[in-house]
């Protein structure tokens, strides 16, 4: 059981089996309290992870090489090298000598902070300490030189590791290389070793010719892409769907979509049949290029080609519709998806909702919620936000408010941005009253205003002339989150609106402290009321 909990952040339910453990008189080795420390390192409590160690000092049992070697790779794992060293030491001192894993530990641990020199100086140290470095040890540094582009120091370090260490490279060794430099982006040099691998007898098999491949792909580099594949041909290796997979990927990002398809149709000359990853990746490269209709007439062909559309393919048709306008389409195919039992992102289901919105089709918005919401979908409060927004911005604030009470029925609680969307409404038809309503509602239910919540309030009663209310309103609006400029903006916006007799009532408010913000307005009212002398002077 503490095994299990180790692979996951339950660290609370470890401790407890391990005290359980103890009250049932069951015998606990180093091993059980080192499956409770990987568990708190999961969680991200590394000083708990090591106070473990004293519990299991309290509980008498001596520590081992097992229990060491995990404390070491926790301080590893967390940033704290250097503890990990002193740890080391520590470790002599209670006669545990450390073995090759320990050694490990730690030149991964110099890899990650880029401190090769340290790790090629504990490699040579470690002969000398009664542990020689093995595969393992090389293959780490390595792993960093590929990721660096390093190439003639990985060549040096293979020497090094034949020679110092008489470890001869392998199929293995030859393999790594060929991930970590395709990994990393250079594809060139992981082809250098995989041909060196086949001069030296070693046999490369379709995985990592795939790695490179999907390098060159990634690049963009489909024509050395290509050339790999046929290269794979002309030595046995037949590509797998993963290699042409990658392939087409690759054309489709490079708007080759032609390309793609001809690597589809050359797949079942080959006896590979497409998976549901190479069409999704194809119909992805038609959507981007807009030709989504050409990609649903393929997803439509679907069961007569053997291939079942996952999430995923269904929402690239989703958003190529939806780039192209097609929202129509788009809202029929979402439908087709939940049909089919996959359910669409609320973040999928907003961006559909926001382009019915701009093109005006706000009641077409709302029914496609609603139908989203009757099927299961997790429809979100910035999904009603969406289409309130939406009638807002048409002029239908009852269809508007209707919505908001909506909300509550289908227990989903406004945010400070609904609110905040309804009161700018509100505001503009002049419907002030309601306005404040609304706003004493937001902050009953605890909601903090935002700083645009404060301009919208203050633009909107300003501009009406509404100045004792907005006051009132601001100061309930204060007591829940202090805006130190409120009062200055509010002067500003009378000042902006020619009201600059409550403006100047407004000054006493403002001048409580020396801010530059507060000078700033002072000025402004200044040369407003500077403007007016000068335009009754010309009278």
């Amino acid at each position: 059981m503490l095994e299990i909990l180790s692979k996951t952040k339950l660290c609370q339910g470890a401790k407890r089996v391990l005290r359980l453990m103890a009250k049932r008189r069951i015998v606990r080795r180093p091993e059980a309290f080192g499956y409770v420390m990987v568990s708190y390192s999961r969680a991200g409590k590394m000083r708990n992870a090591m106070r473990v160690l004293t519990m299991m000092q309290k509980a008498g049992i001596e520590s081992d090489l097992s229990i060491c070697n995990t404390a070491i790779h926790i301080l590893v794992m967390g940033n704290s090298l250097d503890k990990a060293v002193r740890f080391l030491e520590r470790m002599k001192l209670v006669e545990v000598s450390p073995n090759v894993v320990t050694y490990n530990c730690l030149i991964k641990g110099y890899c990650d902070l880029h401190r090769l020199e340290d790790a090629m100086e504990l490699i040579a140290e470690m002969p000398f300490k009664g542990c020689c470095p093995d595969k393992i040890s090389y293959y780490t540094v390595m792993g960093f030189l590929c990721k660096e582009k390093r190439i003639n120091e990985v060549r040096e370090l293979i020497e090094k590791m034949t020679k110092d260490s008489n470890l001869l490279p392998d199929q293995v060794t030859y393999n790594t290389l060929v991930h970590m430099l395709s990994k990393n982006g250079h594809g060139d040099e992981a082809l250098e070793f995989l041909k060196e691998a086949e001069a030296r007898g070693f046999r490369v098999d379709k995985v990592g010719y795939s790695a490179i491949i999907h390098s060159f792909c990634q690049e963009g580099r489909m024509d050395k892409a290509k050339e790999t594949v046929n290269e794979m041909f002309s030595k046995g290796c037949i590509p797998d769907v993963v290699t042409y997979s990658s392939v087409i990927n690759g054309f489709c990002r490079a708007g080759k979509t032609d390309q793609a398809k001809k690597m589809l149709h050359q797949m079942y000359k080959h006896g590979c049949k497409p998976n549901k990853v190479s069409y999704t990746a194809l119909l992805n490269g038609l959507c981007k290029n807009g030709n989504s209709l050409q990609a649903r007439e393929m997803m439509n062909a679907s069961e007569e080609e053997w291939w079942v559309p996952n999430a995923i393919t269904y929402s690239v048709l989703v958003h190529g519709f939806r780039k192209e306008g097609k929202l129509s389409e788009a809202c029929d195919t979402v439908r087709e998806m939940i049909k089919k039992g996959f359910i669409p992102t609320p973040v999928e289901i907003n961006l559909l909702i926001q382009n019915l919105c701009r093109e005006c089709k706000v009641d077409d918005a709302k029914r496609f919620m609603e139908e989203c919401l009757n099927n299961g979908c997790a429809i979100k409060v910035v999904n009603f936000t969406t289409v309130i927004h939406g009638f807002c911005q048409k002029g239908n604030l009852e269809s508007a408010l209707s919505l908001l009470d909506d909300m509550y029925l289908s227990n989903k609680h406004p945010d400070v941005f609904t609110y905040t969307t309804l009161i700018n409404a509100l505001g503009k038809k002049g419907r002030t009253e309601e306005a404040t309503k609304l706003a004493m509602r937001m902050l009953r239910t605890g909601l903090i205003p935002t700083p645009v919540t404060y301009r919208t309030v203050i633009h909107q009663y300003c501009r009406v002339g509404k100045v004792e209310d907005l006051l009132r309103l601001l100061e309930k609006m204060l007591l829940r989150q202090d805006c130190r400029t409120a009062y200055n903006q509010v002067i500003e916006k009378l000042c902006s609106f020619g009201n600059l007799e409550q403006a100047y009532k407004l000054l006493g408010k403002v001048l409580r402290t020396a801010s530059r913000v507060d000078a700033d307005t002072c000025h402004m009212l200044m040369e407003k009321l500077f403007e007016e002398r000068d335009s009754f002077d010309v009278i």
